[in-house]
């Protein structure tokens, strides 16, 4: 998009994964936007010009986060809908950690564009949460759990998903449209494609000038 070599200049920061967990147990949102704000602060003292955050879970903190970050935010569940009416979305299954599936994160930005919904059966929700965090978060690949993902989206398309949002960053290392019943929405790339097409924006005008 740039020519060879070129993108958009990145600031990261990440706060210990066990900070957000301690808060998300609790239910502690405002706990978790804190830690959010930590995080934002930092990068605008960097340089940065706005956000994103590839962790959908954390997303059901933007109540509490939004109004006083110091940048602005790409929402990762906009960007995933907005590509999801792109491909006529009609139903589409929710997967990812407890917190995020039993959250309104998804649910809300469908409804809005006019896009049914599916989470999960609660006892699925339990195992898909504990294959993200107590396998694939520490790079754990197991073909038992692969199957799980496979059977369970199978299990949404007959319940009439047409599609499946990949809402957790770890999933998409072991389920892809390669090995999926259902086209997949992949939240970690879409986001990622997104924030390149915000930041090349500004960098595009300044070459021009």
């Amino acid at each position: 998009m740039l020519g060879p070599h070129a993108h958009p200049e990145v600031a990261l920061h990440g706060a210990s994964l066990a900070e957000y967990v301690e808060a998300l147990n609790a239910n502690d949102l405002e706990g978790v936007a804190a830690i959010m704000l930590r995080s934002a602060h930092r990068l605008a003292d960097a340089g940065a010009d706005f956000l994103i955050c590839p962790d959908n879970t954390i997303h059901s903190a933007m109540d509490h986060f939004e109004a006083k970050s110091p940048l602005p935010l790409l929402h990762i569940a906009k960007v995933v809908v907005a590509e999801a009416r792109r491909r006529d979305v009609r139903r589409a299954g929710i997967l990812g950690t407890k917190w995020l599936v039993e959250s309104d994160v998804y649910p809300s930005a469908l409804e809005n564009a006019g896009i049914e919904w599916l989470r999960p059966e609660p006892n699925e929700r339990a195992e898909i949460s504990r294959i993200i965090m107590e396998e694939l978060v520490y790079g754990q690949f197991r073909e038992v759990s692969k199957a799980y993902f496979r059977a369970l989206i199978e299990r949404m398309r007959e319940r009439g998903c047409d599609a499946v949002i990949l809402g957790c960053t770890e999933i998409p290392l072991i389920i892809s449209d390669a090995n999926s019943a259902l086209p997949t929405l992949d939240s970690t790339r879409l986001l990622a494609e997104a924030a390149v097409q915000h930041a090349i924006v500004p960098m595009a005008a300044t070459a021009d000038q």
